[in-house]
């Protein structure tokens, strides 16, 4: 390992010193940390959307001190080490490139990918197509996620008429629920836009995040028309700078 490296996973085992170490860090443990990790993820998205590669220098070591810090936990209660950790990805990546590291020629294609996961899930003691889809995952994108393992095992529309008839039944199923029933409605919908959208081969999660800008950047340009008087205005008016704002950027 590079002398950083060895350096970061130094100060991690000394913060958390019981005695010599930093109460905060020392209080943690993994379930209490988790909610970092994620934050730190997104960060690095964020970076990444927004293409500073500055931020993403300084994101990517806010991540890595994730796993740092989740590894050194593991180690003192005798699971396993930061190793440990590097050399189950060294093994999994070359386990999934059977055709760089292996005896196997030809081209990694998106099946046989998923095939070789797969197997990687039975050898792991999986008997459910959706198992393994991890419950911290944001809605939408597991809602992709266990659809694309429904579909690999035949459960899918053929094509985009199903799911697109399927979101105007959800639609009117929640315009006419009771007032108890319209979370369960209201999670129906949203499941059955996630296949319609997954059937035009496009991720949601992407989709609906491309979509959060367009709206921020719309509204901040309206409320910059407004100059400070947006709040004022009737909804006539408002509706009047959105479609200013809309047709300037078209």
């Amino acid at each position: 390992m590079s002398d950083q490296l060895n350096r970061l996973l130094s100060i991690m085992a000394r913060l958390r010193d019981p005695e010599r170490g930093c109460e905060w860090d020392v209080a943690q443990d993994f379930s209490t940390i988790a909610p970092y990790t994620i934050e730190e993820a997104y960060e690095v998205a964020d970076a990444i959307e927004r293409g500073d590669i500055d931020d993403l220098r300084g994101e990517l070591g806010d991540l890595l001190l994730q796993v740092v810090f989740h590894a050194q936990m593991a180690k003192e209660a005798d699971h396993f080490a930061f190793e440990d950790v590097a050399r189950s990805i060294a093994d999994k990546m070359e386990a999934r490139h059977p055709h760089i590291f292996g005896d196997e020629g030809g081209v990694m294609d998106g099946a046989r990918w998923e095939d070789i996961k797969a197997a990687e899930r039975v050898s792991g003691g999986a008997d459910s197509a959706m198992d393994g889809v991890a419950r911290a995952l944001p809605a939408l994108m597991r809602a992709q996620k266990l659809q694309k393992r429904a579909a690999r095992v035949g459960f899918d529309w053929p094509d985009a008429d199903g799911p697109a008839a399927k979101v105007a039944e959800e639609v009117q199923e929640l315009r006419d629920a009771a007032p108890d029933e319209r979370f369960e409605e209201a999670g129906d919908l949203l499941f059955a836009a996630v296949n319609l959208v997954r059937a035009y081969g496009i991720a949601p999660e992407d989709a609906l995040r491309a979509a959060n800008s367009k709206f921020e950047r719309r509204f901040r340009a309206m409320e910059h028309l407004a100059d400070g008087r947006f709040a004022e205005l009737d909804l006539d008016a408002q509706e009047a700078l959105w479609q200013r704002v809309k047709h300037s950027e078209s």
